[in-house]
C-alpha cells in the first residue's frame, strides 16, 4: 500500500516537471516572438546584420508557425545588408538541425 503511494507521488512530480518545463517552453517562445522577421524593426535606412541573421536562423521554426496565422511575418528579413546577414542566417539554420540530431537517442546494436 505505502509503495503504491511512492509510485503515485513520483507520477504526480514528474507530471508537475512536464507541465512547468511547456509552460516555461511556452512563455520563452511568446517572449522570442517580438523579434521575428517582418516585425517592422528593420527598415531600409535600419537594416538587419550578421547578427540579426543569426537571431532569425534560430526562431525560424517559430517564424514558418506564426507566418500562417500573421502574413507580415516572414522567416527571412528582407530589409538586410546582404551576404552578412545570409551568412549568419544559414549559420543558425545549420546549427539548429544539426542541434536537434544531438538529442536523439542512439539505438542499441543488439
Amino acid at each position: 500500500m505505502i509503495e503504491n503511494v511512492v509510485l503515485l507521488d513520483e507520477e504526480v512530480n514528474m507530471l508537475r516537471r512536464k507541465v512547468l518545463f511547456l509552460l516555461v517552453l511556452l512563455i520563452v517562445i511568446f517572449l522570442l516572438t517580438g523579434c521575428l522577421p517582418g516585425d517592422g524593426k528593420n527598415t531600409v535606412e535600419n537594416p538587419a546584420g550578421f547578427f540579426w541573421g543569426i537571431w532569425h536562423g534560430w526562431l525560424a521554426p517559430v517564424s514558418i508557425i506564426i507566418g500562417f496565422f500573421n502574413r507580415t511575418i516572414r522567416v527571412y528579413e528582407v530589409f538586410n545588408r546582404g551576404w552578412s546577414y545570409d551568412v549568419g542566417f544559414y549559420m543558425a539554420v545549420i546549427s539548429g538541425f544539426r542541434g536537434i540530431g544531438f538529442f536523439r537517442r542512439k539505438k542499441k546494436q543488439d
